[in-house]
C-alpha cells in the first residue's frame, strides 16, 4: 500500500497559517504531529484510489483484502450464527479477534456494541479519505482493544463540489445482485467547509442449494451424507416395523396418516438437506447520511463537527426448526384427532414449511464535536484541540420460524373433528378458543387436516420474536502538542491528553427466549455500564542527525494511565526506534504494553444457550478413544467422577442418533455465561523492521517487518471440545466437573462453559511489500503493490494448567500460513487499468472431519498432540480486475470482474468460518460490477 499521506487540504480555503500549520501530519499510532510521515511503526494506508480500484462497496471487505487481516469473525456464510453480533461486520487483525483490533473514526472511537465489537458496516465508503491501518500494539496512545492494532478510517475534508457514484453487480450465476449509490456535495471558503455525503447500499443473498460446494450438508462428495433424521415428513418411535416391530417411523405418501397401518420405518430417503433453505451469503442494506463542517472562529482557533446517521439491515435464513417434542415436554396428546397410537406419543417434525430467519437492524447516531487550534509560545508552534463524542447504537432483530412452545402444547393437545368438518383444539364439550390443531406426523407437500402449510397454523406456531439492543458510547478529549527543549538533532516533540469515556449498554432477548417458552437458543439480558479516566504523555526524542551512520536517530516513548471504575486501574507504555544510517534505509522496531478491559458482556451479560458441535473423546469411531488406550480407560472407568460409557460407546448426536459426521451437534443444549470478576487481558508486542528506498530504482520500496505478540490473562468461555479434551485426553480430573453424563446411554445432557482469565495466545510472523512506480514514456504509468503476510506461529493454551495441551492454528481453519497480494496499476490519460491476484496458502484439518481416503498425511506427528493424522489442501489464488474510461465531462465509467477465473477454493470439511464445508473468506463465484462516477 501507499505510504500515508496528510488530508486533502487543497480547497481554497485554506489560510497562510492554516497552511502552515498543514506542513506537519498526525499519522496513526502517535500524537505528535511532524512533517516526515515515516514513523516508527509499522503503518498501511489505503487512499481512496486504491479503494476505487477495487470492486468492492464496504469497509470490512476492502479490509479484509489485507493481507495482515485474519479471517471475518462472522462471516456473510456464517447462517447459524446467532446473537447480538450478528449481522455487524468486523476486522481481526493478525486472527486475535475483533475485539483485539481497535477501530477509529479521525482518531475517535467507533461504539461498540455490548461485546465490545465494533461494526465497520456503520461507515459510508463514500466519505473515506483513506484508512490507515497501525500494524503494532496502541494502548499507549488509544487505551483498551489496540492489541493486534488499530484501524482509522479518515474522512474526506475540504471538499468543494459534487461526486455521484452508482455500482451494480451480480455473480455469474444471476444470483447476489448489489447495487450502490451515493452523492456527496461540499463547499469551502476561507472562513470554514462543509460537506454532506449520503450513500445508500443493497446485496441480496446467496442461496446455498445455488452453490455446488455447499448445496449438501457434507459436501459434493458426499451429497447423501449429513442429512438429517428430523425431517419435514414428521416420525416417531412406534410399531411399524416388520411384524410390528418397534422402530422409527413415518407416514407413507398420500395415505391417511390417523390409521397406524399406514406408517413405515423412517429411511435415509427422508431424511432433511438443510442446506437447501440455507443463505449462503446473507442479504444486507445500508443507508448512511454523513455530515461534517469547520468554522474557523479566528485565525489560529476552529470548530469542527461531523454527524453520521446509519442504518442497517442483513437478513439471514437457515432451515426450519428440528422439533423434538421430546426435549420441551410437549407429546401429541393420546386424545388427539391426529393419533395414530392413541397413547401419549413424542414426535419429531421439521419446520420446513417456515424456514427461520432473522433480520438485524442497526440504526447508529454518531455526533462528534469540538475546538482545535494552535498558538505561539516560545517561538514554538503548540497544537491542541478539545471535544466530545456520542455514539449511540440502537438495535432490532427480529426472529421468525421457531416455536412457540405454549401455543405447540396447545396445537398437539387434545382436538376433535367438528360438524364444520374442520378439527379443532379441545373438546367438543370445552373447545380451546384461538387455537389451531396441529398434525406434526403429515408430510410436507401432504394436504390434510392439520398441515403446516396452512397459514392459520403458521400464525399460531411461529410469531415474531424480538430482541432489542442499545449502546452508547460517550467520550470527552483534551489534546495538547507541540515541541520543546531543542537538541542538536532536533526539537523534542510532545504530546500529552485527557480522556474520559463512558460505555453504556444493554441488549435484552425476547420474552419467549428470556422465559424458555420458545424453541430458540435460551439467553437473558445483558446490561451494564462502565467508565474509564485515562491520560497520556507521549515523547519524541530526536538523538543522532546527518552524521556517519545516522541520517537520523530518534525515539518515541509513551504511557497511559487507565482508571476503570470497575477493575481499577493499569498503565501502558511503549518505545519506539527509528533509525536512517544512510538515506536509502531505515531501520524501525518498537516494543509495547497492551490491554483489553472486560466488556459489557463479559462482566454483565447474562446466561446463554446454544447446540454445541464437538468429537467426545470417549466415541470408539472418531474420537481420541479409538485409538488412545488411556483415553479409552477413562471413558469406560469414569474418570473424573463421570459416568462410564460402553466400550463401543459411539456419540450420539441430534435425536439422539449415533452420529455419522464430526464434529457432531448435540441433542441438548449447553449454557455460557459472564463473569463480573474479570480484569484485562495484557499483552506485548514487540516489532523489528526495515524499509529500502533504493536513489538508484526511483519509485521503488521495499519493506519487511517482524512482529510477535503474546497475550496473557486471556479473557475466554471453555470450548466444550477444550472441556472434554483436557479431562480425558489431557486426564486432568477438575476439568470433568463441568460436565454430566447420562449413565443410561452415555451422552453428555449438560455443560456450562462460562468466562474466565486464563491461558494465554502468542503470534508472530512477517509482513513483506514491495511498492514500485514508474512511467514508460510511451506507454503509460505503472504501478505495483506487493504485499505478503507470513505467519511463523499463532498458537493458544487454553488454561493455566501445566498439562494442558498447546493448540497451534497456524494453517488450520481460517489461520492462514501465507497470504500475499499482487496489485498492478496502469494509466494512461484516459484510460486505466487494475489487475490485483490474492493468495492463499493452503489448509488443515484433522481427519477426524474425513473420510480415510481423504486423509492424505496419515503418519503427521503434531509436536504438541503427538499422532494426529492430517488433511491437507492446496493454495488458492483469486483474480480481480477493473478497466477504466475518465469521459471529457468528468465522468469515468469502470468495468471488473472480481474473481474474474471463477475460482473455487477446496473443501473444507471442519467448516472454518462458515455453516458450510467451505471457507467462510473465500470468494463464492466470479462477481461482474459496473460502476460510474460523476464529478461535478
Amino acid at each position: 500500500m501507499a505510504p500515508a499521506l496528510a488530508q486533502d487540504a487543497s480547497g481554497p480555503a485554506a489560510s497562510e497559517n492554516e497552511a502552515k500549520k498543514l506542513e506537519t501530519v498526525t499519522v496513526t499510532g502517535t500524537r505528535i504531529p511532524r512533517v516526515d510521515v515515516e514513523t516508527a511503526q509499522p503503518v498501511v494506508t489505503i487512499d481512496r484510489k486504491q479503494i476505487q480500484n477495487q470492486g468492492f462497496t464496504s469497509v470490512a471487505d476492502i479490509l479484509q483484502n489485507l493481507t495482515e487481516v485474519g479471517s471475518p469473525p462472522i462471516s456473510r456464510a456464517n447462517a447459524l450464527s446467532s446473537g447480538e453480533d450478528v449481522g455487524g461486520y468486523y476486522v481481526d487483525l493478525r486472527n486475535l479477534g475483533p475485539n483485539r483490533t481497535l477501530i477509529l473514526i479521525n482518531g475517535k472511537r467507533l461504539g461498540a456494541n455490548t461485546s465490545g465489537l465494533q461494526d465497520l458496516g456503520q461507515i459510508p465508503v463514500s466519505v473515506i479519505d483513506r484508512i490507515e491501518v497501525l500494524k503494532d500494539g496502541g494502548s499507549s496512545i488509544y487505551g483498551s482493544d489496540a492489541i493486534a492494532g488499530v484501524v482509522n478510517v479518515i474522512t474526506r475534508s475540504n471538499f468543494t463540489g459534487a461526486e455521484a457514484n452508482a455500482y451494480v453487480g451480480q455473480y455469474d450465476q444471476n444470483d447476489g445482485k448489489g447495487q450502490s449509490y451515493d452523492f456527496t456535495l461540499g463547499t469551502a471558503n476561507d472562513r470554514g467547509s462543509i460537506m454532506a455525503s449520503a450513500q445508500y447500499q443493497k446485496d441480496d443473498p446467496v442461496w446455498a442449494k445455488d452453490r455446488e460446494f455447499s448445496a449438501y450438508p457434507s459436501g459434493p462428495f458426499h451429497p447423501t451424507a449429513g442429512w438429517s433424521g428430523i425431517s419435514q415428513y414428521g416420525s416417531f418411535s412406534g410399531p411399524c416395523g416388520p411384524g410390528g416391530a418397534k422402530a422409527t417411523c413415518t407416514l407413507k405418501p398420500g395415505t391417511d396418516p390417523r390409521d397406524i397401518a399406514n406408517y413405515q420405518p423412517l429411511t435415509s430417503a427422508r431424511y432433511a438437506n438443510s442446506n437447501q433453505e440455507m443463505t449462503l451469503a446473507t442479504g444486507q442494506e445500508r443507508t448512511s447520511l454523513f455530515v461534517a463542517g469547520k468554522y474557523n472562529l479566528l485565525e489560529s482557533i476552529a470548530f469542527k463537527t461531523d454527524f453520521l446517521y446509519n442504518k442497517r439491515s442483513t437478513l439471514q435464513q437457515i432451515a426450519g426448526y428440528p422439533y423434538q417434542s421430546a426435549a420441551f415436554g410437549t407429546p401429541m396428546d393420546a386424545d388427539s384427532y391426529f393419533n395414530p397410537l392413541g397413547t401419549t406419543l413424542n414426535f419429531a417434525r421439521r419446520g420446513w414449511e417456515v424456514p427461520r430467519t432473522t433480520d438485524s437492524e442497526l440504526e447508529t447516531y454518531r455526533w462528534t464535536a469540538g475546538f482545535e487550534g494552535f498558538f505561539e509560545l516560545g517561538g514554538r508552534t503548540w497544537n491542541w484541540d478539545v471535544g466530545a463524542m456520542t455514539n449511540r447504537n440502537n438495535m432490532l432483530k427480529t426472529g421468525h420460524g421457531d416455536f412457540n412452545l405454549i401455543n405447540t402444547q396447545a396445537a398437539v393437545g387434545p382436538s376433535y373433528m367438528g360438524s364444520d368438518g374442520k378439527v379443532h383444539c379441545g373438546t367438543a364439550a370445552n373447545p380451546v378458543a384461538g387455537c389451531v390443531a396441529w398434525n406434526p406426523l403429515l408430510p410436507y407437500g401432504q394436504a390434510g387436516a392439520g398441515s403446516l402449510a396452512d397459514p392459520d397454523l403458521q400464525a399460531f406456531l411461529f410469531p415474531e420474536f424480538h430482541d432489542t439492543g442499545k449502546t452508547t458510547t460517550t467520550d470527552y478529549t483534551v489534546n495538547l502538542a507541540g515541541t520543546f527543549a531543542g537538541l542538536p538533532a532536533g526539537d523534542i516533540g510532545i504530546a500529552t491528553g485527557f480522556e474520559h469515556r463512558q460505555e453504556d449498554g444493554r441488549f435484552v432477548p425476547d420474552a419467549f427466549n428470556q422465559a424458555g417458552l420458545s424453541s430458540g437458543l435460551a439467553a437473558t439480558t445483558t446490561q451494564g455500564k462502565y467508565s474509564v479516566n485515562e491520560a497520556y504523555l507521549e515523547f519524541d526524542v530526536p538523538l543522532l542527525r546527518d552524521v556517519v551512520m545516522a541520517r537520523e536517530l530518534s525515539i518515541d516513548l509513551a504511557s497511559r494511565y487507565s482508571d476503570y471504575d470497575n477493575f481499577g486501574t493499569t498503565t501502558n507504555s511503549k518505545a519506539s526506534l527509528k533509525w536512517k544510517p544512510i538515506d536509502d534505509l531505515l531501520v524501525r522496531g518498537s516494543w509495547a504494553q497492551g490491554f483489553r478491559a472486560p466488556t459489557i458482556s463479559d462482566l454483565y451479560g447474562g446466561i446463554g444457550s446454544s447446540f454445541e458441535s464437538y468429537t467426545d473423546p470417549c466415541d470408539t469411531k472418531s474420537g481420541s478413544a479409538k485409538g488412545n488406550p488411556a483415553v479409552a480407560a477413562r471413558c469406560t472407568g469414569g474418570f473424573g467422577g463421570q459416568a462410564a460409557v460402553a466400550a463401543n460407546y459411539v456419540q450420539l448426536g441430534q435425536a439422539l442418533n449415533p452420529c455419522t459426521t464430526y464434529p457432531c451437534q448435540t441433542n441438548y443444549q449447553f449454557t455460557t455465561g459472564s463473569n463480573p470478576n474479570l480484569t484485562p487481558e495484557t499483552a506485548t508486542t514487540r516489532t523489528f523492521g526495515l524499509i529500502y528506498s533504493p536513489h538508484y530504482v526511483e519509485g521503488l520500496d521495499v519493506s519487511l517487518d517482524w512482529y510477535k505478540i503474546d497475550i496473557k490473562n486471556v479473557i475466554a468461555q471453555d470450548a466444550v471440545q477444550d472441556i472434554l479434551d483436557d479431562c480425558y485426553v489431557a486426564g486432568i480430573a477438575s476439568r470433568c466437573s463441568g460436565f454430566t453424563r447420562d449413565p443410561a446411554n452415555g451422552v453428555i445432557t449438560n455443560m456450562f462453559y462460562g468466562l474466565t482469565n486464563k491461558g494465554w495466545q502468542k503470534t508472530a510472523g512477517y509482513d513483506f511489500g514491495v511498492n514500485y512506480r514508474f512511467t514508460i514514456e510511451s506507454i503509460g504509468q505503472f504501478q505495483a503493490h506487493w504485499n505478503t503476510t507470513y505467519v511463523d506461529y499463532l498458537n493458544i493454551k487454553a488454561d493455566d494448567n501445566p498439562d494442558t495441551t498447546v493448540q497451534p492454528l497456524t494453517g488450520y481453519g481460517g489461520n492462514f500460513r501465507t497470504r500475499s497480494n499482487l496489485s498492478m496499476d496502469f494509466n494512461r490519460g484516459i484510460f486505466g487499468m487494475t489487475w490485483t491476484m490474492r493468495y492463499y496458502s493452503g489448509m488443515t484439518e484433522r481427519c477426524s472431519y474425513v473420510t480415510p481416503a481423504e486423509c492424505n498425511d496419515i503418519d503427521h506427528v503434531d509436536p504438541f498432540n503427538g499422532a494426529q493424522a492430517q488433511r491437507h489442501t492446496g493454495s488458492t489464488t483469486f483474480n480481480d480486475v477493473q478497466f477504466r474510461w475518465t469521459m471529457p465531462w468528468k465522468g469515468t465509467i469502470s468495468v471488473g470482474a472480481n474473481n474474474v477465473f471463477d475460482k473455487q477454493g477446496p473443501i473444507m470439511y471442519s467448516k472454518p468460518n462458515s455453516a458450510f464445508v467451505y471457507y467462510g473468506g473465500f470468494d463464492i463465484g466470479r462477481f461482474y460490477y459496473l460502476k460510474y462516477t460523476q464529478r461535478f
